[in-house]
């Protein structure tokens, strides 16, 4: 996870992944324009789309970059998406390297109840956070980033806050599809509350993970478990159908997923295995969210998943529960996570105040 002067971004790497499977065969999705507009619809006439220069510069440099390339490369069978998972962590490597030398993070491998995770620790610890505990859970689509690639976030949150993370490892599909990564989710945070007080703790991840957080609060919920003290889902998959308003309006300007047409729309149906995806611990928007802890949501005016944040936000918010809604300008999926961008300390110095405001000291 760098900026460009530093290397590869993590969300380069899945481009730079996806790209290795199309070589290797994969089909490849086709987004011509429609020929009319649907009823009700518009056509919208080509532009070219400026870099804002409302962002601070490292960021711009982020905004600029071109599609991701491989971003329409599908998989085409099981092998395939492990090939995938295991490039995109081979290319991530680095970029993790440079996070714990940068930001002086460690890390520490582990198995709780059964499930591999990572113990993040900052190079200090601030005293506000001394004895609490944030539980990451990591994106990919529920099938990428496997291991420490998958705990970027996870280490960015840790150095920014200055608080001690357990990032979860969870199986992923296609070898292990739903419910085995909320299964380990729900798991992991027994175990971990069972040696906590729960009111101290946390619960965030972002993509795939946010979606994941938000399922795993209406699992324990439903078991009658005790819940974290505040939750922070960033651009959460919460609607794995493919609606949404900005699934079509950001198609083409996010620069990350790009569209709903490629791998991440194929990935849907992967975890779902055959499964309504409807079912609220699949697609946890269409769930009842009333008792779930406050929440903050982080989003990007160009993020393909805007329109899942934001309804998450309103169905929330409908259901009484506390929460809050940060958008960044001109970001695409998940860029609220590029590190050593001015956005991203703010984005975190947020997620991590309302936080530490919700949990018990």
């Amino acid at each position: 996870m760098t900026t460009e002067r530093d290397g590869i971004s993590r969300r380069t790497a899945l481009a730079a992944a996806a790209a290795t499977v199309a070589a290797a065969g994969s089909a490849a999705a086709d987004a011509p324009p429609p020929a009319a507009p649907s009823q009700g619809g518009r056509l919208v006439p080509p532009r070219e789309l400026p870099v804002p220069d409302t962002v601070s510069p490292e960021l711009q440099a982020v905004i600029a970059r071109p599609l991701a390339p491989g971003w329409d490369a599908i998989p085409a069978d099981a092998a395939e998406w492990r090939a995938l998972a295991e490039a995109s962590a081979a290319v991530a490597a680095p970029d993790i390297a440079a996070i714990k030398t940068r930001m002086g993070v460690t890390l520490r491998r582990d198995v709780i109840a059964g499930v591999p995770a990572f113990r993040i620790a900052p190079a200090a610890i601030r005293p506000e956070w001394r004895g609490r505990l944030l539980m990451h859970l990591h994106g990919g689509g529920y099938a990428l980033f496997p291991g420490e690639a998958g705990a970027g976030e996870g280490m960015l949150m840790a150095a920014e806050a200055g608080a001690e993370v357990v990032s979860v490892d969870y199986r992923m599909a296609p070898d292990h599809p739903f419910p085995a990564a909320i299964d380990d989710a729900a798991a992991v945070w027994r175990a971990l509350a069972a040696e906590r007080d729960p009111r101290r703790m946390a619960v965030f991840g972002s993509s795939a993970g946010g979606g994941l957080t938000l399922a795993l609060m209406l699992r324990l919920r439903a078991e009658g478990a005790p819940l974290p003290a505040a939750i922070a889902p960033g651009t959460p998959w919460v609607d794995l159908t493919g609606d949404g308003d900005s699934l079509r309006a950001n198609a083409f300007v996010d620069n990350v997923l790009v569209s709903n047409t490629g791998w991440v729309g194929a990935a849907a149906q992967l975890y779902a295995a055959g499964r309504d995806l409807r079912d609220p611990l699949i697609s946890p928007i269409f769930g009842d969210l009333a008792g779930l802890p406050p929440a903050i949501l982080t989003s990007g005016t160009r993020d393909l998943f805007l329109s899942q944040t934001v309804r998450a936000h309103r169905a929330l918010r409908r259901a009484g529960v506390e929460a809050a809604l940060q958008v960044f300008e001109g970001q695409s999926h998940a860029q609220f996570l590029e590190p050593f961008v001015p956005e991203t300390a703010e984005a975190l110095a947020e997620i991590a105040s309302f936080l530490d405001a919700r949990l018990a000291r």
